[in-house]
């Protein structure tokens, strides 16, 4: 099971400005930053809910070093996903499939898909039916 993941930013002011109107539609934002200092190499931006960070921003990457990753946010209902489509396009994403069923995932497999300013695959995803 999953506890938390993570990953670079190659502008960290950027992708920060992003998951912040991104997640908002799905209750995550911001909980916790540890500077550069604290941590003795990057910051970091800790996204989650009920204060727990369970998704990590990190700074100082460069732009050859950055592999694409993909996170998939739990979404409490289908306008859930939608807002978090618009937010997140709003936001500076870039379209990867627009809310809708997938269901050759499963027959309610409801989700949106944006990549983020770094070009990682992003997703909202309901599994509940209407």
């Amino acid at each position: 099971m999953l506890d938390h993941m993570g990953f670079p930013a190659v502008d960290f002011e950027k992708s920060k400005t992003f998951y912040d109107k991104a997640l908002a539609p799905l209750g995550v934002s911001m909980v916790m930053a540890v500077s550069a200092e604290e941590s003795g190499s990057d910051a970091f931006a800790g996204y989650g809910s009920d204060g727990k960070p369970d998704f990590w921003v990190a700074s100082g990457r460069p732009a050859g070093e950055i592999t694409h990753f993909h996170v998939a946010f739990v979404a409490s209902d289908r306008a859930t996903v939608d807002a978090f489509y618009a937010a997140a396009m709003a936001a500076g994403g870039r379209d990867n499939g627009g809310p809708g069923l997938r269901p050759h995932y499963h027959p309610n497999y409801y989700a949106a898909f944006v990549f983020d300013p770094d070009g990682n695959n992003i997703e909202a995803v309901c599994h509940k039916p209407e």
